[in-house]
């Protein structure tokens, strides 16, 4: 933010070119123009660094949906049934047309924290039968 300051008081207040400040500080002449044009809008608290993060996830479930499935997760645990995955998927496409598929379950079950993915397990190796051992 210094660099941005520093940049619009030299336009604003020293009243130089956006090329000249540019050239001068090796940053481009459509990005002092940006700084420009915030600090004119908001005043120096308007240049500070603004997230890249995304406003929004279109493909992202939505929590009325995830909500279905905690409480059909909790509804099955309390009946007694097996309430993974595919369990959901299932009761799930008896009531909506194009239910989410077992990974999305899944990974809604994991975002809430009802299942905690375990470590690859270690391969085991057994004796090859067709394979003499050594006679002592």
């Amino acid at each position: 933010m210094d660099l941005a300051r520093f940049v619009v008081d030299a336009v604003v207040v020293e009243g130089r070119s956006l090329r000249q400040v540019a050239v001068a500080h090796a940053i481009s002449k459509s990005w002092v123009h940006k700084l420009v044009v915030r600090y004119k809008q908001g005043s120096y608290e308007a240049l500070a660094p603004r997230s890249k993060a995304a406003h929004r996830i279109p493909s992202r479930t939505l929590d009325e949906l995830e909500d279905r499935i905690v409480l059909l997760r909790k509804e099955l645990l309390d009946q007694g049934f097996d309430a993974g995955a595919h369990t959901i998927h299932y009761h799930l496409s008896l009531t909506d047309k194009s239910p989410p598929c077992v990974a999305t379950i899944w990974r809604v079950l994991k975002r809430r924290g009802f299942v905690t993915a375990q470590p690859p397990q270690a391969a085991q190796v057994l004796p090859n039968p067709l394979r003499s051992e050594p006679s002592q």
